[in-house]
């Protein structure tokens, strides 16, 4: 599986799943992608990158060889990252992000899930979260 961020006509960008790169071609010739927030389908793929910044040793020994792994083994290992690093609050994010956020909580990394809605209130709120997809792994 490939995720590839993707950008319509009118410059909305959203990302899309695909088996590979002749697969997405195929789809987007066939016009089947379209852009989730105005419908068009004429999407092209913009670039992207996977950053994963932290002070550990190991981080900085892998970081030369990141550059020879495939998409999914780097989503692999940022999942075992944030699954090693971060508490898992559950449906609570938003409500333990806004806790911390306001200083009621002790800062740490976390990671949950949320609504669209409970999203847009933390953006109000300048609550600063990264949205990572999670993919499922073949054993």
């Amino acid at each position: 599986m490939i995720i590839y961020d993707l950008r319509c006509e009118k410059k909305h960008k959203f990302e899309g799943w695909f088996k590979d790169l002749a697969a997405f071609e195929e789809q987007r010739t066939g016009r089947l992608i379209t852009c989730p927030i105005c419908g068009s389908s004429a999407v092209e793929m913009v670039p992207s990158s996977i950053a994963v910044m932290g002070r550990s040793r190991e981080l900085k020994e892998r970081k030369a060889s990141l550059s020879d792994l495939s998409p999914m083994k780097m989503l692999e290992m940022v999942n075992d990252f944030v699954t090693k690093h971060f508490d898992d609050v559950g449906d609570r994010f938003a409500e333990v992000a806004l806790k911390i956020h306001r200083g009621e909580e002790e800062k740490r990394n976390i990671r949950g899930i949320t609504t669209e809605k409970e999203e847009q209130a933390l953006r109000e709120e300048g609550v600063e979260f990264m949205k990572i997809p999670v993919p499922k792994f073949d054993s």
